[in-house]
């Protein structure tokens, strides 16, 4: 099963369709993001295969930058120091397993999601 991770906190997967890669599109973490196509997409599901592979994070920027405004999910390796990131990248939420949600509790990840008020960038620039 798997915990699904927002500002708020803990959830169950309310997703209901099939990744089909039309409206719902699974990528890995070393596809190409400028060839995905994503008109008809509701939701995009990025893999992290490691916590330490970032690419899910250039990914996403890309994928926003590029226009998508759906629903945007890291799936997989995201742990809950990189929860502030996955956000500042694009991410709407996180899908991990039930087994890294109980070595990492939700207050761990909810600590992490005042995350717009902790930017080392915006805080150099004043």
């Amino acid at each position: 099963m798997s915990v699904i991770v927002t500002d708020s906190g803990f959830a169950a997967d309310d997703w209901t369709g099939a990744f089909d890669g039309e409206t719902a599109i699974d990528l890995t973490s070393d596809v190409d993001a400028s060839t995905v196509a994503f008109d008809d997409a509701e939701i995009i599901r990025v893999d992290f295969p490691s916590f330490a592979d970032g690419r899910g994070f250039t990914i996403a920027r890309l994928l926003r930058l590029r226009g998508y405004t759906g629903r945007l999910r890291a799936k997989g390796h995201v742990i809950n120091e990189q929860y502030a990131m996955a956000r500042r990248s694009g991410f709407d939420e996180v899908e991990i397993d039930d087994d890294l949600a109980a070595r990492q509790p939700e207050d761990h990840w909810t600590a992490r999601a005042n995350w717009q008020e902790h930017d080392y960038q915006a805080r150099m620039r004043g």
